[in-house]
């Protein structure tokens, strides 16, 4: 059997001499963790300040025009193995791999995997392998030198090499170019011949699974060969004759449970085993992976409405309740998989269905794929461009197509795998951005959109649909982003419109569309010194990395809420808008359902402390938005909707149930005093919507200045408010409430009563104590009405505190 050992042990990293290489670190040797990067060892060893805090960031750019050799020693005693392998899973960036001296190999994309033959140049005893990384920043600018410039979105070169492109930094991560060894290396001694790829294409048509299972084999000796695999209690087997290299063979599986997304029903998986066996019937090799049973399709027929941009899912159309997803660290060795499973828990329980894995980032890991098959995430993969003219001459073509064919190849036969997209934004940049002009006619990625690209996706997993970029029309003849056609970006809102704009779009699917906010106030503590901490302190203002932020962030507040006295209003006033910016779109475009059939929020998670558009911060906290995401995400929605001039109540329902439930709206004052009331018996069917306009009674106040509606349906009491006028101008009373608290487990228990109507009621607690977390926020309150918050945190809570500012807040705690 083929053996891998691996190579993770007795690292050292040195910087090779240059005159950007600062005293203190020039002729330095310090241990090394592989997996790993260079500013990880150097942080572990004392050399650098943490990037993440302050402006330290800033200090640190000469680490991406540095050259960086890791080297270690390892024992190897030979065998009588026909080959023996380095297997390197990842290497950052521009590497020279050196054995006993002697070059093995060189590599110019961190997206893809190398192996190369050492059998020859191993020693028994002890030998010295050395990893030597060019400056990604050297490599990048020649190639741009060479090919002449091309448009981007950031004054750095990051589309002249195949790297993670936000490592150059982004409008809300670091500049942190990194190079190491970031994924796993090992020494891989086999015989005969190994399984090189497995590739299955799982499919379910009339109540029959099938895996059509693709193997590629390398060989080391010219004799017969025999595959055998089994799932699911079936088992097929298929032979590769003498100089063949490749075979299929079928598995069919009758009445398989089907996979489905969270939400939509369980995701049983089952185990795919793959063994090669040698002539003489020893087994070569084995391969073991999870696969789930599960069809998936993109509808975009075109209809009365335009071009639709329709998942389905076992023939069922599912509604996106999506985030995109950016790499959850800029240093990937710190994310585990526990980090993942923690990532997804929030995921889940926003009530989202999908992560879209954005193209500036990574291909996810194993890890990342495997929890999303367990649990029942939706998956849609760009392809690794974003925001930039990318070049299509060499070397790049070749290092594309090699490393999409890697990568669709490796994540085949995921359930979770439900679309490939070409780019981010980069034919909407090519129509819109001034890019015709200073490209003259130089390439700038369309090959690889609409060629390239869905050519691979289509030879190798024609189970996947593939799209050539987000946001993309459908047709080279219709706009990239036209509302009306596939998918659409708005950015319009966040750069120059308030977000009540969100009203102005019926899309057929938002694939992005986001609003800022800084981070938890815990967060900010640890990660900036600044005293007094203030919305434009020095290091308020460098984790603040989106053009024009913080005015952008004032004209919001400025557009709907009362004018903020210090710092702990500006910071609960701002988390606040994001999560009522996003809820608006949300609840819009869910309110035009079947037209619109999915949101894709911008963004789920960030990769280190800083205002942005996340629900969940660089220190893995939720900010408000994760709370107003998970109501609005809801598989049964209430939303009160401006339509045809006045209002409408809409309920939505995204269960495979009818839901049928008495509603009663009201008018109200603010004091509580019904102006107005109707009944309605809703029956909304599986899957659906159902839009009921309200009588003029209820849609026009008496006075909008010290009313609203309210809508509630049903046992569970979903509650929808319309509220007449934007908080800046409500005739608030001056919050007064009761509250007790109590002991719970691992925690407090803290009750609010309600004496004047409070609106968007929220506990911090992370204020008291950095691990404190609350269960819920955003609470509305009229007079006499209660809600329960239930904290926890690692250590004990001041009562007293939990029950007043900066801790609980609410919009009328203002006056």
């Amino acid at each position: 059997m083929s053996r891998p050992t691996l190579l993770h042990e007795g690292w050292t990293l040195r910087a090779l001499p240059g005159p950007q290489v600062p005293s203190e670190i020039a002729g330095v040797e310090v241990p090394a963790t592989v997996p790993g990067c260079v500013h990880t060892d150097l942080l572990a060893a004392g050399l650098i300040p943490d990037p993440y805090l302050d402006d330290n960031e800033n200090r640190l750019t000469w680490i991406g025009r540095t050259d960086w050799v890791y080297q270690t020693t390892f024992h190897h005693e030979p065998g009588g193995d026909d080959r023996v392998d380095l297997a390197c899973a990842g290497l950052d960036t521009v590497a020279t791999v050196t054995l006993n001296g002697v070059e093995v190999g060189h590599t110019e994309n961190q997206h893809r995997s190398y192996r190369f033959d050492v059998r020859s140049l191993l020693r028994a005893g002890d030998n010295t392998l050395a990893v030597r990384f060019d400056s990604p920043y050297r490599y990048a600018e020649a190639h741009r030198d060479r090919l002449g410039d091309r448009p981007n979105a950031y004054p750095e070169p990051f589309q002249f090499i195949r790297k993670t492109a936000c490592n150059f930094g982004w409008d809300w991560g670091p500049t942190v170019v990194t190079a190491g060894i970031w994924r796993r290396i090992a020494l891989h001694a086999w015989s005969t011949a190994r399984l090189a790829t497995v590739r299955p294409l799982v499919t379910v048509d009339g109540g029959v699974g099938r895996v059509e299972l693709h193997v590629e084999v390398e060989r080391a000796r010219d004799e017969p060969l025999t595959v055998h695999a089994t799932v699911a209690a079936v088992a097929a087997e298929v032979t590769v004759p003498a100089g063949e290299r490749a075979a299929v063979l079928t598995l069919t599986v009758d009445d398989p449970a089907l996979w489905w997304p969270a939400g939509y029903g369980e995701q049983p998986l089952h185990d795919l085993d793959v063994t090669l066996r040698a002539a003489d019937g020893r087994d070569l090799d084995t391969v073991s992976r999870r696969i789930g049973f599960r069809s998936v399709r993109l509808d975009t027929t075109p209809d009365a409405h335009g071009t639709p941009f329709t998942l389905h899912v076992n023939d069922v159309p599912i509604f996106v309740k999506g985030v995109n997803w950016i790499p959850d660290d800029a240093f990937p060795n710190r994310v585990t998989r526990a980090r993942l499973a923690q990532r997804f828990d929030q995921a889940l329980g926003a009530n989202v269905n999908l992560l879209r894995i954005w193209g500036g980032g990574r291909y996810e890991s194993d890890d990342f794929y495997e929890l999303a098959d367990e649990a029942g995430l939706l998956v849609q993969q760009d392809f690794l461009f974003a925001c930039a003219a990318y070049p299509e001459e060499e070397p790049f073509r070749t290092e594309v197509e090699a490393e999409a064919r890697e990568q669709v190849t490796r994540l085949a036969g995921h359930p979770s795998l439900v679309l490939w997209t070409g780019n981010n934004e980069n034919i909407w940049g090519w129509h819109d951005w001034d890019w015709q002009e200073p490209l003259a006619g130089r390439t700038w990625g369309r090959g690889y959109y609409l060629e390239l690209l869905p050519t691979i996706v289509g030879e190798l997993d024609p189970t996947v649909p593939y799209w050539p970029g987000s946001p993309w029309s459908g047709s080279d003849d219709i706009h990239p982003n036209d509302p009306a056609h596939g998918t659409m970006h708005i950015w319009d809102v966040w750069n120059d419109d308030d977000y009540t704009k969100y009203r102005e779009y019926v899309p057929r699917f938002v694939a992005e569309f986001g609003y800022q906010a800084p981070p938890a106030f815990a967060t900010l503590r640890r990660s900036i010194s600044d005293e007094p901490l203030a919305h434009d302190s020095p290091g308020m203002a460098h984790h603040q990395k989106a053009a024009d932020g913080d005015r952008k962030l004032q004209r919001g507040l400025d557009a709907h809420l009362p004018p903020p006295a210090d710092f702990d209003d500006w910071h609960y006033l701002t988390q606040l808008n994001q999560a009522r910016a996003i809820q608006l779109g949300v609840e819009h475009f869910r309110s035009h359902r079947p037209v619109c059939t999915g949101t894709i929020v911008w963004q789920l998670n960030d990769c280190w402390p800083v205002t942005s558009w996340a629900a969940v911060d660089g220190d893995g906290r939720r900010k408000p938005l994760w709370y107003a995401l998970r109501r609005a995400y809801a598989d049964r929605l209430l939303t009160v909707q401006p339509r045809d001039g006045g209002l409408a109540l809409v309920a939505v329902n995204e269960t495979g149930r009818a839901w049928t439930a008495p509603a009663t709206i009201t008018r109200l004052t603010l004091a509580g005093e019904p102006r107005a009331k109707t009944s309605v018996d809703l029956d909304v069917p599986a899957y659906s919507s159902v839009v009921l306009p309200l009588p003029a009674e209820l849609a026009r106040p008496d006075e909008a200045r010290r009313e609203l509606l309210v809508a509630e349906a049903g046992d569970t009491a979903e509650r929808a408010l319309w509220f007449f006028a934007e908080d800046r101008d409500v005739e608030w009373p001056a919050a007064d409430w009761d509250a007790t608290v109590e002991p719970a487990d691992g925690g407090r228990r803290v009750r609010v009563t309600a004496r004047t109507v409070l609106r968007d009621l929220t506990l911090f607690p992370d204020r008291l104590d950095p691990s404190a977390q609350v269960d819920q926020a955003l609470v509305t309150l009229l007079p006499g009405e209660s809600a329960v918050f239930t904290v926890r945190a690692d250590a004990p809570l001041d009562a007293d505190a939990l029950t007043r500012r900066p801790v609980l807040r609410c919009v009328n705690d203002l006056l």
